[in-house]
């Protein structure tokens, strides 16, 4: 019985986590409003801010935690992923040709 009852509160589909982070965002405003009027001035305004800050750190995790797993090949071994790519707009440092004063462009037209 005590399974069944916690099945109630796994969230499972990003669906469900949207709709959480929903309710959390509502009440971190109403929060927020409840601040402002409790402490006027510059503290309840970066308490506010703070409550703010929360559905967006709670609703990212919670979108983490409900990314569907890699798909599995009919052998059931995980599929690769492919290699990454180095960026080509990082620069590198060119310097290491002797006899040069001055980084020089690799780049064939």
């Amino acid at each position: 019985m005590r399974s069944k009852l916690a099945r109630l509160f796994t969230i499972k589909t990003r669906l469900e986590a949207f709709l959480v982070t929903y309710a959390i965002a509502v009440g971190a405003v109403e929060r927020g409003l409840h601040y402002t009027q409790q402490y006027p001035g510059n503290g309840g305004i970066i308490l506010a801010i703070a409550c703010l800050g929360v559905p967006f750190i709670a609703g990212a995790k919670l979108l983490d935690s409900v990314r569907p797993a890699m798909a599995t090949v009919a052998a059931g071994t995980a599929r690769r992923a492919p290699p990454r790519r180095l960026s080509r707009s990082r620069p590198t440092d060119r310097r290491s040709v002797p006899g040069s004063a001055l980084p020089s462009s690799r780049h064939k037209d």
